[in-house]
């Protein structure tokens, strides 16, 4: 498998264009995160795609997209569905559709006081697909959260 990705990665290594460095990052960030995908689900299952083992616990009963906003772009990730149970790879968290480098962009940007639709303009700048105000102002929701609890805190307790 370990040799599989080197192969892989080599191919795209040799058709990158530097006109479009962005995208070719964001091919190989969705190259590389499908592969460790297909790792963890061979693990869990006890069996890789197509093969007939003893071992295997569980078999798959195919895949649903998810888009995985990232740094280097939005990655359109294939994650595979399980016939007993579920599977979530350990890389991409629930119901979060974006990395955290990606949430603290978009943080910055708020405590910088920009607004909803330039932070949009902002993240499609990076290559991502683009985000909406909800997400904008959810996140910022957390952020704000985060700053009042250190505002009404304690300040006799030691501060590192």
């Amino acid at each position: 498998m370990a040799e599989d990705i080197r192969i892989a990665l080599l191919e795209l290594l040799r058709k990158a264009d530097p006109e479009q460095r962005n995208d070719f990052v964001r091919h190989a960030v969705e190259r590389l995160a499908q592969a460790i995908i297909e790792v963890e689900v061979e693990q869990k299952i006890g069996a890789g795609r197509y093969e007939r083992a003893e071992t295997r616990t569980n078999s798959r009963n195919g895949g649903r997209p998810r888009d995985w906003d990232t740094t280097a772009g939005t990655a359109h990730l294939r994650i595979p569905k399980l016939r007993q149970g579920s599977f979530m790879p350990v890389l991409l968290e629930p119901r979060r559709r974006a990395d955290r480098a990606l949430a603290n962009v978009v943080a910055e940007a708020y405590v910088m006081g920009v607004s909803t639709r330039k932070v949009d303009a902002l993240v499609q700048a990076m290559g991502v697909d683009g985000i909406d105000k909800s997400t904008v102002s959810r996140l910022a929701g957390v952020l704000d959260e985060e700053v009042r609890a250190f505002r009404e805190r304690p300040l006799n307790t030691p501060c590192p």
